[in-house]
């Protein structure tokens, strides 16, 4: 596989690189769980911008105080 024909001086866009699932799926197990769980959730943001949007909600609404407990929500 050869490097796309850039001009001098001029960055390139994008660049493949191969990897297999059992790679990543290894390097998520060695993070630390907040960390991963934040990678996570960037992650599926970045392919859903409804998941971004309702995340971005959710945080605004929590950070105003627009909360309700476990039990207020499902009566348990």
């Amino acid at each position: 596989m050869g490097v796309p024909a850039q001009k001098e001086g001029q960055m390139l866009d994008s660049i493949k690189v191969e990897i297999k699932p059992e790679v990543i799926i290894a390097a998520l197990n060695k993070m630390p769980k907040k960390e991963r769980d934040s990678f996570l959730e960037d992650l599926l943001a970045s392919t859903s911008p409804e998941y971004l949007e309702s995340i971005k909600s959710a945080r605004a609404d929590y950070k105003a105080g627009r909360v309700r407990s476990h039990q207020e929500v499902f009566g348990l």
